[in-house]
């Protein structure tokens, strides 16, 4: 369903509030338009422009530019050389890409359990299964925490674990680009070795779809942008051979299509001059609506005071001892008022096909619960106060009629 569109059969053609949504300016539109009667639509100047604002503003080495945050975490992961007979493990309550990338290679995949307060992996349940794991010789190659909401995870405790188990980390930042964990912002790779972000329409900036992976490792990077386009270089010292000419290249690698495009890159390039205000908006709205929504029998989102969430969601959970309705009641009713709620994330575990894996209901009892309970509020830079109130009024008489 399209939240953006008015329903069906609606004569007054209301619109319902989306849970999410670009901001586009005119500056936006005019960057696209100047690539588009340039004579680079890809493959030309602005994916590395680009690059290198991302780069600038995290404080890492390297910027990788894929046309889309799944297509990060695979390169990712066949960067860190994850292949057949190695284990990844990644948290339950996120989109399946972020465990997906890991069976892609050839790898197999397992989830540790969240943290009830944070919803990210919970850093006690990833050390015990970890010691656990140690005595059975299993353990992980590559960790994926997510940071669910732009929330950042316990990244120094996962990256002390990683010292101590010899484990690799990359850092799923799809929701968090503009937040700062420690006060430095995310994406530095100061506690992982690639972190990856989404440019999806309605993540904190948007290049229509595209992603980013972040490393301070050179050679990682190198066969990241390999990977990226067809595993084909030009460069003749990565060559087998001298070159036949001026024109030839060489498949080193069997790569793939994951470029970003001259157009997605300038419309990214023109959003990053208005990312922090982006984020700055959202806390605004996130204190508006903790402030309002104090006294209805729901749990607000906890921020960690060691983080700066980029805050691309807004989920609560409802007490659902205290209310005389199911949370599928609740949630049918926003939708019914217009309001595009929606729900982040059935536990991955729990979709056909990875219970064909052999994971069962119950694996991870703590994201089982917050998924019974949670629901996404609607949560951009352009939410108005008004539609913010729209919101409130209507989760109260959802709760409360």
């Amino acid at each position: 369903m399209d939240l953006h569109q008015p329903r069906k059969g609606r004569q007054d053609l209301i619109v319902m509030i989306p849970y999410g949504r670009q901001d586009i300016s005119e500056e936006d539109i005019q960057q696209v338009v100047d690539v588009l009667r340039s004579d680079y639509l890809t493959q030309g100047p602005a994916v590395p422009a680009f690059e290198k604002s991302i780069s600038d503003y995290c404080g890492a080495q390297h910027a990788v530019a894929v046309n889309s945050a799944t297509s990060a975490l695979h390169i990712a992961c066949l960067a860190l050389d994850v292949g057949a007979g190695d284990l990844v493990w990644t948290t339950p309550i996120t989109f399946v890409a972020s465990a997906n990338c890991a069976l892609y290679c050839g790898a197999e995949i397992d989830f540790v359990d969240i943290d009830p307060q944070t919803y990210n992996m919970s850093v006690e349940r990833l050390s015990e299964k970890l010691a656990q794991a140690s005595l059975n010789g299993k353990l992980p190659k590559v960790v994926i925490p997510v940071h669910l909401c732009g929330q950042p995870c316990d990244m120094a405790g996962i990256h002390s674990l990683s010292q101590q188990y010899g484990f690799k980390v990359i850092e799923d930042a799809s929701h968090a680009i503009g937040g700062r964990y420690r006060d430095q912002p995310i994406g530095n790779c100061r506690y992982s070795d690639i972190t990856i972000f989404s440019f999806h329409p309605v993540k904190i900036i948007t290049t229509a779809e595209g992603g980013m992976a972040m490393t301070n490792d050179a050679q990682l990077a190198k066969r990241m942008q390999l990977l990226r386009s067809h595993g084909i270089t030009r460069d003749a010292g990565e060559m087998t051979h001298d070159p036949d000419g001026p024109w030839y290249y060489q498949q080193i690698d069997l790569g793939y299509n994951y470029r970003m495009t001259d157009m997605q890159a300038a419309l990214g390039l023109s959003q990053m001059h208005r990312l922090d205000e982006f984020v700055s908006k959202r806390h605004t709205i996130a204190k508006r609506y903790d402030r309002l929504l104090a006294d209805l029998p729901i749990t607000t989102p906890w921020q960690d005071p060691h983080g700066y969430s980029g805050l691309h969601l807004y989920v609560i959970r409802l007490t659902l001892a205290q209310i005389s309705k199911s949370h599928r009641q609740i949630f049918e009713e926003l939708r019914a008022s217009d309001i595009g709620v929606n729900l982040h994330y059935i536990p991955v575990y729990r979709q056909p096909y990875y219970e064909g894996l052999g994971f069962k209901a119950g694996y991870c009892p703590e994201a089982e619960r917050y998924y019974a309970e949670a629901i996404s509020l609607p949560m951009y830079p352009g939410l108005t106060e008004e539609k913010q109130d729209k919101v409130i009024e209507s989760l109260r008489q959802a709760i409360t009629k």
